[in-house]
């Protein structure tokens, strides 16, 4: 048996269902964004991309997360 994904990764399948976009696509589209504020990248990827707020915080928390880690 797996286990489920937590965190803002289980969001993930349905992001790429909803928006047609896989998420390497809008993790580039994030780290290419000149903005750089968690909040500020959120409203952002609501405001030009029409994405939910638990789904672009999900994307921006995991993204940050990642690149944090580098």
């Amino acid at each position: 048996m797996t286990s489920a994904v937590k965190g803002p990764a289980g969001y993930f399948p349905s992001i790429e269902k909803k928006y047609g976009r896989p998420i390497a696509e809008w993790k580039d589209l994030i780290r290419t964004s000149p903005l750089t504020k968690h909040m500020e990248i959120v409203n952002w990827l609501k405001a030009e991309h029409g994405l939910g707020h638990g789904h672009a915080n999900a994307l921006v928390a995991h993204t940050l997360a990642e690149d944090a880690g580098k």
